[in-house]
């Protein structure tokens, strides 16, 4: 059985479930046999079993829930520790004084009356039923009684209770482990939600699968993701009940046959979806509530985007998107989630045993090729997006613009030549086409008087009118496409069916994708194929019909991708349940118009450590202002007026070198920028970053100061 959004991506299942016909095709490859896991699993699987009933309370978004303990949202008011020590001091001097004075007789007897009023008569003298003994033993517990008191007053006024709990026990208090203290009722390792369904059977199988240490957190993602599909109609509760039966915790495999990655360097918690990317640094400028916190990342962040700005060696890669690439591809092993890496050639993106799919660009080596239309049919679609690659870079910047004029350059040409050969033109073809060669475009011609084709002639007619005017695009874009028409790339972007083309539309399965650029000696085409896929991306996940299944893109390295229709496109993937991670060295690398509107479209923003002053105040105009209190202290010089008053001065100034002052605190409130440009560029240390958060529900976190090595 295939869980719900893990359809036959690749051709690899033997017994898929129905769907509907024509899904996006995947190049289909050879499976690979199951990886033993990289740390075999404890017999008794105690270990998973912490795991999965470790608590995980709901906190404010970014905050690492996997033993999450909350922390109020105000910083209690904490009495300074020189405060606190010689107040406990002056009250046990207090007390001993008093209780010296009262054994003394200096306070007189009147603290005897409640002993007398209480205490028999026949108790109190030496020839009593008591003895001198009992006698001595009563008065004694009276006393005993009364320094206890005046004990217990003292250790109230001067807080021996909060000196006790700060000085003593937290320095010898152990830390308290994470006790998992469930009940069969609500035990997840239990599966009571099968249970009440009626599939005993499977839950008992999944629990002891569980209990013997068979059973891994992507396992438990993964058929929970099943469950998924069962309650919402699109399996049924027969087939899932059969499959756990048959395979327990390897039921409903990815088609990759996959359980897990190769190996894992940052932490996860599929539980919550979150991945750790560090803490939240204890300061002032964070608050309270998130303060020493882990900060992580999932789904319900990604949906909103997310920008990284940071110079090179700031960590970006290693510590931003690596982490974020393994988390998504854990996620589509669970069949949550559909990923596509891009970066250049290694970058540090992941093992390629990590992913379904690498398209290693220029490598004539590579497995697979890329799409250069995205898999669609549509001469117009196809023409928007290559537009948008080809010279989206060149368009006004402003966000209101449009490359309207390439496309429709792009759609005269395309159409005819799909009409004749059923295919799209590849590079070389494209680009004599783009120049006017004389020879294809009789050809074109010809082809289409035979197949009667009048309204594709006329375009035809329109475009080479068009040739050498004034203002005619068609000389720019050849140009681009010729960047792509060279020895290095003389393999890829085949439209003939030679080649096992890569296609953004199979983000309807959850595939795990990596595509390597070739950065040496192409830096433009590089920028040119990351465009690409990000258009492609966009208008994939736009169209999609399971949006059940997350999509993310993330771009490493980002410089002149960022288009006005791929700020439009950012805005438009929150409602389709993806998201891409751009990251960049300088927000110089975009242009000025669209700095703004892309800070606008991505929820989630990072400055990274080394930030130059002329982004921060970029960031810092995004994050805005707050209300802050200020406080301005005046010290003010005392002047004596009498000859004592000025004898005490005098003696004052001898002994501390200063005059005598009088201190004036005025308190106000003030609106003052979360973060300045200044902060930013020089006040946040090397390995952390400065992080606000949006999820998908429109929650937000201000602006954090982040520890990426915690």
């Amino acid at each position: 059985m295939d869980s719900d959004g893990t359809q036959d991506a690749r051709g690899t299942h033997a017994s898929p479930v129905p769907r509907p016909a024509g899904p996006p095709e995947v190049p289909a490859v050879p499976p690979r046999p199951p990886r033993a896991p990289a740390t075999p699993p404890l017999p008794d699987g105690s270990a998973f079993l912490a795991w999965l009933r470790a608590p995980r309370p709901d906190a404010a978004p970014g905050v690492w829930r996997f033993g999450h303990r909350p922390r109020p949202a105000e910083e209690p008011e904490e009495i300074p520790a020189r405060q606190l020590l010689s107040g406990a001091l002056i009250a046990f001097l207090v007390g001993w004084l008093v209780w010296s004075l009262l054994q003394n007789g200096y306070l007189g007897t009147w603290w005897w009356v409640p002993f007398d009023l209480i205490v028999p008569d026949a108790w109190r003298g030496g020839d009593s039923d008591l003895g001198e003994t009992g006698t001595f033993i009563v008065y004694q517990g009276y006393e005993l009684l009364v320094a206890l008191g005046i004990m217990i007053g003292a250790a109230r006024l001067g807080r021996w209770g909060e000196v006790w709990r700060r000085f003593v026990t937290s320095r010898f208090r152990r830390p308290e482990a994470q006790e998992t203290r469930t009940t069969p009722e609500d035990d997840p390792a239990q599966w009571n939600e099968l249970r009440a369904a009626g599939a005993a059977d499977a839950a008992e199988r999944l629990a002891a699968e569980a209990r013997t240490g068979l059973m891994r957190d992507v396992d438990h993602a993964r058929i929970l993701r099943a469950w998924q599909g069962v309650r919402t109609g699109r399996h049924s509760l027969a087939t899932f009940s059969g499959a756990v039966l048959k395979d327990g915790a390897a039921a409903c495999l990815h088609p990759s046959g996959e359980r897990d990655l190769p190996a894992r360097l940052a932490r996860h918690d599929l539980v919550t979806g979150q991945v750790r990317l560090g803490t939240t640094v204890d300061d002032a400028r964070n608050p309270y509530a998130y303060r020493g916190t882990g900060l992580a990342l999932g789904p319900d962040l990604l949906g909103t985007s997310l920008v990284a700005v940071g110079p090179a060696g700031s960590g970006k890669t290693g510590t931003v998107v690596r982490p974020l690439a393994e988390s998504l591809c854990l996620h589509a092993l669970a069949g949550r989630a559909a990923v596509v890496v891009v970066g250049a050639a290694g970058a540090g993106l992941g093992p390629a045993d990590a992913y379904d799919v690498v398209v290693r660009i220029g490598n004539q080596e590579s497995e697979y090729d890329l799409d250069l239309y995205g898999g669609t049919t549509d001469p117009d679609e196809a023409a928007a997006v290559l537009a948008e690659a080809l010279v989206g870079d060149l368009a006004d910047p402003h966000p209101g613009s449009d490359s309207r004029r390439s496309t429709t350059v792009l759609a005269q040409l395309l159409g005819p030549f799909r009409a004749v050969h059923g295919r799209f033109p590849s590079v070389p073809e494209l680009r004599q086409l783009l120049d006017g060669a004389p020879g294809p475009l009789a050809a074109l011609r010809q082809g289409l008087q035979d197949a009667g084709q009048e309204s594709l002639l006329r375009e035809l007619d329109a475009r080479e009118r068009q040739m050498g005017q004034p203002g005619d695009v068609g000389g720019v874009l050849g140009d681009r496409v010729a960047l792509l028409d060279r020895p290095a790339f003389a393999g890829f972007f085949d439209t003939s069916g030679q080649s096992r083309p890569f296609t953004l539309k199979a983000l309807d399965h959850p595939v795990r994708v990596r595509i390597d650029l070739p950065q040496r000696g192409h830096a433009d085409a590089s920028r040119m194929l990351a465009r690409l896929v990000l258009a492609q991306f966009t208008a994939s996940v736009a169209v999609r019909e399971d949006r059940s299944l997350f999509a993310c893109l993330l771009l490493d390295d980002a410089t002149g991708v960022v288009t006005p229709e791929a700020v439009r496109g950012i805005q438009r993937l929150r409602s389709g349940n993806a998201g891409v991670v751009l990251t960049l060295r300088t927000l110089d690398d975009v242009a000025r118009p669209l700095r703004g509107p892309l800070l606008g479209a991505t929820g989630c923003r990072m400055a990274l450590s080394g930030l130059t002053p002329w982004d921060g105040q970029d960031f810092a105009e995004v994050w805005g202002k707050e209300w802050t209190e200020a406080r301005d202290v005046t010290d003010r010089q005392i002047i004596a007026e009498t000859p004592a008053g000025k004898a005490v001065h005098m003696l004052r100034r001898v002994i501390t070198g200063k005059a005598p002052t009088a201190r004036a605190v005025t308190v106000r409130q003030v609106e003052r920028e979360r973060w300045s440009a200044s902060e930013l560029a020089h006040a946040v240390p090397a390995g952390h970053a400065v992080l606000s958060l949006t999820d998908v529900k429109g929650e937000h976190a201000p602006p954090l100061l982040v520890d990426l090595r915690g």
